[in-house]
């Protein structure tokens, strides 16, 4: 090519170029105005029940109205959550239709636990936090016990005689509960369940005696005597549950467990779609009827931003590796 063509091409070349960067963020603004462009389906890793399924049920309403677009529930559970995480992460289509609906068990315990996933935290890409839930201590009524210390003693003195449910391997109520018995000198069995439908079930009918878990799945029933709860692990008593207390007021200090529901898409889905999102969400979540079915579920609504999110994730993730390492947790 002589001197000539070249000084013509150059100037032409980057013109084009330029062109093409200035059409790049028109065509995702575009993209972005047409969006949501059919149902969006919110793939949720726990079966019906739980904090998991209410939120996402909860979210997937307020969104409805919030988009003028179906937003659907659609329920996988699985392989410990892996099932929906594989799905989203890496079998779903990067445009904002397919969205999951994170917990906080399954995304901070499941990299930390399992050697082999199949899905990598860095293929989700927040969108924002939705709800956070306490946890509650709560045991069969035949346990001749009426507050925590009461119940540490008899545990103690009985050893091996309690099992307790989870909503599986890996789940904050897996973990917790261990690093619960880590932390007063106890034994107990761990007896995984598919969600929390099966182990409440189990836990109301005697077959397991003990269940740290969402409020949720036992307020009705704590508030009804089927169950007793010994103490909230959050900072405040439960609106809900007044009556009983925290943790620390029940005499163990220093043992907070709380669980999270967040919401992501797969990591490569056009910055304005989740810049979209994000916004849809927070003002679903501020939706007057939003707080309600909030304060009926006995769950606290909290929006996060996409940063804010991870920076959760990143503080989780430190915290429960030292404290995995220290209880010596692995999958059973």
């Amino acid at each position: 090519m002589n001197s000539d063509v070249k000084s013509n091409c150059l100037p032409n070349m980057r013109r084009q170029l330029c062109a093409a960067a200035l059409l790049l963020p028109l065509g995702l603004s575009a993209w972005a105005q047409t969006f949501p462009s059919k149902p969006i389906t919110l793939l949720v890793p726990n079966p019906p029940g739980g904090l998991v399924d209410t939120s996402a049920r909860l979210v997937g309403d307020a969104m409805t109205k919030v988009m003028g677009q179906s937003v659907v529930v659609e329920n996988k559970p699985g392989a410990s959550g892996n099932l929906a995480y594989q799905q989203v992460a890496r079998q779903s289509a990067k445009d904002g239709h397919t969205l999951l609906v994170s917990y906080s068990g399954y995304h901070v315990a499941n990299p930390i636990l399992m050697d082999k996933l199949p899905w990598d935290p860095k293929e989700l890409t927040p969108i924002g936090l939705a709800t956070i839930a306490t946890n509650v201590i709560a045991v069969h009524p035949s346990l001749p016990v009426n507050n925590l210390r009461e119940f540490i003693t008899w545990a103690k003195a009985n050893p091996g005689k309690l099992n307790y449910a989870s909503q599986g391997n890996g789940s904050v109520a897996h973990i917790g509960t261990e690093i619960f018995k880590q932390s007063v000198g106890i034994e107990m069995t761990h007896v995984p369940y598919k969600g929390s439908g099966q182990a409440i079930a189990d836990v109301l009918a005697g077959q397991v005696q003990v269940f740290i878990t969402t409020p949720p799945s036992v307020m009705q029933h704590v508030n009804t005597g089927k169950l007793k709860a010994l103490a909230v692990t959050g900072k405040n008593r439960h609106p809900g549950m007044p009556q009983v207390p925290t943790a620390a007021e029940a005499g163990l200090a220093n043992f907070e467990l709380d669980a999270w529901v967040a919401i992501y898409a797969p990591t490569g889905t056009p910055a304005p779609v989740l810049q979209k999102l994000s916004a849809d969400l927070k003002r679903a979540l501020e939706l007057p009827e939003s707080r309600q079915r909030a304060d009926t579920a006995g769950i606290e609504l909290r929006f996060l931003s996409p940063a804010d999110t991870t920076r959760q994730v990143e503080r989780e993730t430190a915290d429960w590796t030292k404290a995995i390492k220290a209880a010596k947790i692995t999958m059973d």
